[in-house]
């Protein structure tokens, strides 16, 4: 579904596309001001979801395949960190497990279900009409770019590739559902093994 208003142009969706998507990072970056990440989130979160409020759910299926895909891919992540980063490996749940075991609990809910509905819901909803079969790669683009704030490449590549994924599913099903959960699994599993250092703000704007 499109919600595009009547006599909106494509230059003006362009427009909007890049303040939001292109802009918002920059400032977040520019500003550096504690609590203002998970403001611009949630109050982002929230303003996408009732922007979109209309947009008919879809029906979440391909759970199997969607499953196996993350087991493939889970144990390669896992893999490459064991072999290439082993004093990371595990860390978080090895010496910080009430912490772990807190971020697991609270990190679906506070931080992927805003990201979804802002990147994939919204994103999709509004800007398919000017970026059409480009609107995966588009949300993943803009997924990734949106971890500059993190100040290292990593994070960025990491949810390049997530983003891809989560778009893919949520391009096929229109689902929030099914694309949060594949988000959250992929989520939880970057903390587990010990990457989840790459995406803290505190390390990043305070050095």
């Amino acid at each position: 579904m499109r919600f595009e208003k009547p006599g909106e142009s494509r230059v003006f969706l362009w427009a909007e596309f890049l303040f939001l998507f292109a802009g918002v990072p920059l400032l977040i970056l520019m500003l550096r001001r504690p609590g203002i990440l998970f403001l611009v989130l949630w109050g982002g979160g929230l303003a996408c979801w009732l922007a979109s409020r209309a947009v008919p759910r879809g029906r979440a299926q391909g759970w199997r395949e969607m499953l196996r895909r993350f087991a493939l891919c889970g144990a390669a992540l896992t893999l490459a960190t064991w072999l290439l980063a082993p004093g990371l490996f595990l860390s978080l749940p090895l010496h910080r497990p009430r912490f772990w075991a807190l971020i697991m609990l609270l990190y679906p809910l506070l931080s992927v279900w805003p990201q979804e509905i802002i990147f994939r819901r919204f994103l999709f909803a509004r800007y398919e009409p000017i970026f059409g079969r480009a609107t995966v790669a588009v949300s993943a683009l803009a997924f990734g770019y949106a971890h500059i704030i993190f100040l290292n490449a990593w994070a960025v590549l990491l949810t390049l590739a997530g983003g891809w994924l989560f778009a893919r599913s949520y391009a096929a099903t229109r689902s929030l559902t099914f694309s949060g959960v594949e988000h959250a699994l992929y989520g939880c599993l970057v903390f587990t093994i010990g990457l989840g250092q790459y995406f803290y703000t505190g390390a990043a704007w305070h050095h």
